[in-house]
């Protein structure tokens, strides 16, 4: 028969459930335990599934690393293309164009034009689908930039009220310069708009790329911008993003100073650090809940000592040492803590799992929005569950509940002299 420690037998022997006053403290600890373990791993996996959303989204539109010129045009991507798919860590290259461009809606009779000034990135259509998501996030029209094509963003379309098969008239702005520069001759040309057809309408999910960016075909933006055969960059995207760093490292050590490279960490490393800086702030903060529940447990143990003063005094008159009398009561905080941690787990992990059919029941019982989709750009709550995460939690408010929970009363006891205790009424 296994024989439990004589700590561990005593501890759970005083555990039973007796109806007193320590077991209902004892029972609010475990449940204050189970609430903040509860929460934290909502919260945690929460902003845990926003950050890898926005990263997903960022990285749908810019790739993971961006190759650029250092001076000037560049005008040998092929020869680069080709040494930088060459990597092993490398998926996919894409040249692109990017530069501002004024638009100006054609609408019918009786309706006013509307201007406004986008981003424009010309993009080959081919190879624009091995480095980012815009075929895969057209949800209107057909993914088409040949000829005089052009998708918009769902945002920028309904600000523009544009639809599939509406025209619209690009300038560009070398064009606006060049007339600047001819009203000084004798020769005034008013810059000549291209007419270009919205064929698809795309949503990524972030505003900056959907109320911003226009998307046309490489050779239209380079004409618009008057670059020959050159680009302004490529776009390289990676078999894991993680590996941008040592990517980076490896392709500016194999093209040379011509160029400069950029991780898409580099480039948007203030959103990422505020996501970071916001989940460890909301884990400090909610980690307060389970130091409370442990203080909880310290109360019910210092109760609990009180009441078995006599009895602890006869374990220690029959031979007990002070380091056993606190192994008991230091086992009786780990066990409610662990009761209180493994359902705060079990809890947690419910919530997570079932979180979207928790909103919607909110939404269709109350007719409240917790989680507005025009708001937050996300029809579902993203959660991501990380097993680091779950061990720092779970052993965190498991370590506080026996340090916190069980280290005062336990101390207490052990100083216990067997002589007054046996005399304690």
């Amino acid at each position: 028969m296994l024989r439990l420690p004589f700590e561990l037998m005593l501890a759970l022997r005083y555990l039973r459930p007796k109806r007193t006053s320590v077991s209902i403290i004892t029972l609010i600890s475990i449940v204050g335990v189970m609430l903040g373990v509860a929460v934290l791993i909502i919260v945690i996996a929460v902003m845990s599934g926003f950050g890898h959303e926005l990263r997903d989204k960022i990285v749908s539109f810019n790739a993971h690393l961006r190759v650029e010129p250092t001076n000037g045009i560049m005008t040998n991507q092929v020869e680069l293309t080709a040494l930088i798919r060459s990597n092993a860590l490398v998926k996919g290259v894409a040249p692109y164009v990017a530069g501002q461009v004024m638009l100006e809606t054609q609408p019918g009779t009786g309706e006013s034009s509307r201007v406004v000034a986008p981003l424009v990135r010309g993009i080959d259509a081919r190879a624009e689908t091995n480095v980012s998501r815009i075929a895969a996030s057209i949800v209107s029209g057909r993914y088409d930039v040949h000829g005089y094509g052009l998708l918009v963003g769902r945002e920028f379309a309904r600000r523009l009220r544009l639809s599939v098969g509406d025209s619209v008239a690009l300038y560009s702005v070398r064009a606006f310069k060049t007339w600047k520069e001819s009203r000084k001759g004798e020769v005034d040309e008013a810059p000549l708009a291209d007419d270009f057809t919205v064929r698809g309408i795309f949503d990524l999910g972030l505003q900056d790329f959907d109320s911003t960016f226009i998307v046309s075909s490489l050779a239209n933006a380079q004409d618009l911008f008057r670059l020959d055969n050159g680009v302004h960059g490529l776009l390289v995207s990676l078999h894991d993003p993680e590996q941008a760093p040592r990517a980076q490292r490896e392709l500016e050590a194999r093209l040379g100073p011509e160029v400069h490279i950029t991780t898409w960490l580099d480039e948007n490393s203030e959103i990422l650090s505020v996501l970071a800086v916001e989940k460890y702030m909301m884990f400090y903060l909610l980690f307060f809940i389970t130091i409370v529940a442990a203080f909880g447990i310290c109360s019910a143990l210092i109760t609990f000592v009180v009441q078995k003063t006599r009895e602890i005094g006869a374990l220690k008159a029959l031979g007990a040492t002070s380091g056993q009398i606190m192994g008991v009561f230091l086992a009786q905080s780990f066990l409610v803590g662990s009761v209180g941690v493994a359902a705060g787990c079990g809890l947690g992990l419910l919530a997570v799992i079932y979180r979207n059919e928790f909103l919607r029941f909110m939404r269709h019982t109350t007719g409240i929005e917790l989680f507005p989709a025009d708001i937050y750009h996300f029809y579902e709550l993203p959660a991501r569950l990380q097993a680091a995460d779950l061990a720092v939690i779970c052993g965190g408010a498991l370590v506080v509940c026996v340090l916190v929970g069980g280290l005062i009363p336990s101390w207490t006891a052990a100083r216990l002299k067997p002589a007054e205790a046996l005399r304690h009424e």
